[in-house]
């Protein structure tokens, strides 16, 4: 069962054991909230759940605290993070106990993968298996339209959530953010329309990751710099900028390489994303860039991110200076 489809189901009677699989951080957070307040109910707290690490938990200690009885709360939940090592180890017992969990406790285990042909896959109830991939494409968009009427009851047209995730990144975590800041905005109205999203969002993120680019992508360095400047004197964080610039520069690689493969710049582009209103710009910077260095992207913004995190000496606005003129100058 997909992990929306999991959230939005009606509250129904909560079973002894959940697999969450998948590589979305958000998506599985979410799907163990929804389990935790069906499980104690909507006052639980951390006392009210034991989490262990799978690399190192052991099934002795798992199932121990799993059968113990609870005290104030109506069951005991057991989260085991990252599980895959621990179900590796222990499959032979889980399949030994699935059919016999106590009645006052409910076992989660957050896997990344969860292949559906293993005897213990197909012993584990399709309600109770939930999907929390991360999305890909046009689903993000649609998610994100979906995640605001059903979580904040606001209507997202398409071209709204589109230019969302076009300022933000895929990251469901990061969306739902700006949504619940949207909602806010919006306050009694039920849609958030495109023009709220560029007011709101656009405003510092299109700056970010249009205005540099837009600089860039015609060889001004002088306007790509002082863009970057501001960005830095209004308390944007390194981190934030890099993520926002990263987003569309490594799109911009993996179109290069798609022409490579015989598609054309635009049907490239449109492949990986590029919404129709800025393929011009986006075009733009791909002539500017060239080959040479839209092949040396991935690793240029590797070493960014490590730079960042200490592997460089030199204060961050330099590294940030010295990465755009590499990109705006020309050559």
């Amino acid at each position: 069962m997909d992990a929306l489809a999991f959230l939005n189901r009606p509250p129904a009677a909560v079973g002894p054991l959940y697999v969450l699989f998948g590589d979305e951080l958000f998506r599985t957070g979410q799907a163990v909230l929804a389990i935790r307040e069906r499980a104690v109910g909507p006052d639980g707290d951390e006392q009210a759940q034991s989490i262990f690490a799978g690399d190192t938990a052991t099934f002795a200690q798992v199932f121990d605290e799993l059968e113990t009885a609870p005290f104030f709360f109506p069951r005991r939940l057991v989260v085991v993070d990252n599980a895959d090592p621990f179900v590796t180890r222990y499959r032979a017992e889980l399949e030994r106990k699935v059919g016999e969990l106590p009645a006052t406790g409910t076992l989660v285990l957050d896997v990344k993968t969860w292949p559906a042909n293993t005897r213990l896959a197909k012993m584990v109830a399709e309600s109770a298996t939930v999907v929390c991939k991360a999305l890909k494409g046009a689903a993000v968009p649609a998610w994100c339209a979906e995640w605001a009427k059903t979580r904040y009851g606001k209507q997202l047209p398409a071209p709204a959530a589109a230019l969302l995730v076009e300022l933000i990144g895929p990251e469901m975590g990061q969306l739902d953010q700006e949504l619940i800041k949207l909602a806010a905005y919006v306050g009694k109205r039920n849609r958030i329309e495109q023009a709220d999203v560029d007011r709101l969002v656009g405003n510092s993120r299109t700056e970010t990751t249009w205005k540099i680019l837009e600089a860039v992508g015609a060889g001004n360095v002088k306007e790509a710099l002082a863009v970057l400047h501001r960005l830095f004197d209004q308390g944007e964080v390194s981190y934030m900028v890099l993520g926002a610039l990263a987003f569309q520069l490594r799109r911009l690689a993996q179109a290069h390489r798609l022409t490579g493969q015989g598609l054309s710049t635009q049907a490239a582009l449109q492949q990986v994303g590029i919404v129709p209103w800025g393929m011009r710009g986006a075009e733009q910077q791909m002539r500017h860039l060239g080959r040479r260095r839209l092949e040396c992207i991935y690793d240029w913004l590797l070493q960014m991110n490590l730079d960042l995190r200490g592997g460089s000496m030199m204060p961050e606005r330099t590294q940030f200076e010295r990465f755009i003129i590499r990109l705006a100058r020309v050559k």
